[in-house]
């Protein structure tokens, strides 16, 4: 997590996220956020982003996530942008 902007991370990670119920916002690295709803899918490589529950009903979200080595790792990126 980055303490500048809370909720954005980055993860040593190829994430695939399946939204089962609810809503939510992705927001990316370039400030665009993405709302995504049930039955959405993502798949995300790395990717610096946050997840904004802006609606008034919880959101459950299933997620695999496969750990991979990367240059720079998500660690050092998130201390670059902190």
């Amino acid at each position: 997590m980055e303490r500048s902007h809370p909720g954005m991370h980055t993860t040593d990670t190829i994430d695939f996220e399946y939204i089962v119920s609810g809503e939510v916002w992705l927001e990316l690295d370039d400030g665009v956020a993405v709302h995504l709803r049930a039955g959405d899918t993502v798949v995300q490589n790395g990717t610096r982003h946050a997840w904004r529950n802006r609606g008034s009903e919880p959101c459950l979200i299933v997620v695999f996530m496969l750990g991979v080595a990367r240059q720079p790792s998500g660690l050092e990126v998130a201390r670059l942008a902190g």
